[in-house]
């Protein structure tokens, strides 16, 4: 269900984006778009996971510098039946982790210093294997994809709204044109965040297969939203189009799954992974966010 709901909203954003271009200039304008996506995405297949990871200040690790951490990835890996991701920590206080990469062979995971620091090590295990499956479903490209038309959409409406989108040779009207020019970004961004919301929660499934400790993963979530509320991610609040990428919404604690949610409501994550746990014949105890930063932990994270 969520690869189709996927593939009908990617669908709709494809329609939407070929719509802007026949606003704005007929059939030249939906050829023009095509080429025009055709470049971005292609730009952002090959440079998007290290734009990102600059973005951010990821430095790649080895074994050497974190054994325990590398060697989770590894063995995450191997369940997740992937090839061996590169791995990079990023210095913020802000539990949260992210992966991006264009496909398995290419695939980088990415967490901070305060996920590392902060969690116990079966809820880093739940994050890691969440962004893993996130690389396993091809999600970081699906991202990368719904992304680059959203943008071009924008880009695409403020070109045509300052230099003639309003002419002659638009497919439209001038009053329909002016209303595709307006709304279409408004309704490529509803569009985008109803594909992260829906990869969220396939990728929270996945993460609980691979790892095999689904309350595992709603600990850490529950854990992490809180910690959102309180950490302010400087990186992320400097660059919010990247804010999907991350397991938790870096920028605010948004408590609702509504439309303007790159995320959907952590309390509906958890449900649902509580319903896997049962699944898989295990506890599904609600988790309680009794392992504040700093505070003692029961097991000791990989990350010192």
């Amino acid at each position: 269900m969520n690869v189709m709901r996927t593939a009908i909203l990617l669908a709709g954003l494809t329609a939407l984006f070929l719509a802007v271009g026949y606003a704005i200039g007929g059939q030249t304008g939906v050829v023009m778009a095509l080429i025009f996506s055709l470049g971005m995405n292609a730009f952002s297949y090959w440079n998007s996971d290290k734009m990102v990871l600059r973005m951010h200040g990821a430095r790649a690790i080895d074994r050497a510098a974190a054994p325990d951490f590398y060697d989770m990835i590894e063995r995450l890996s191997q369940n997740a039946g992937l090839p061996m991701p590169k791995v990079y920590v990023m210095e913020n206080p802000q539990p949260n982790a992210f992966a991006t990469g264009r496909n398995p062979e290419n695939a980088a995971v990415a967490a901070t210093t305060g996920l590392l620091s902060s969690l116990n090590y079966d809820e880093i295990e739940g994050v890691m294997a969440h962004e893993l499956a996130h690389i396993r479903n091809r999600d970081t490209l699906i991202m990368t994809i719904t992304a680059t038309i959203a943008g071009a959409i924008s880009m695409l409406g403020n070109f045509a709204f300052f230099f003639g989108g309003r002419d002659r040779n638009s497919g439209l009207g001038p009053i329909a044109t002016i209303a595709m020019i307006i709304l279409a970004p408004l309704a490529a961004m509803l569009v985008q965040m109803a594909i992260s919301r829906t990869r969220e929660y396939s990728a929270d499934r996945g993460g609980a297969e691979i790892s095999g400790k689904p309350m595992a993963l709603a600990s850490a979530l529950n854990r992490i939203s809180g910690a959102a509320h309180r950490i302010e991610n400087d990186t992320a609040e400097a660059n919010p189009a990247s804010a999907h990428m991350f397991i938790i919404n870096p920028l605010s604690g948004a408590r609702m799954d509504n439309l303007f949610s790159t995320h959907p409501a952590t309390e509906n994550r958890i449900e649902a992974l509580q319903k896997i746990a049962g699944e898989f014949g295990q506890t599904a105890a609600a988790p309680r966010n009794n392992q504040g930063p700093g505070a003692e932990r029961r097991q000791k994270g990989p990350w010192g």
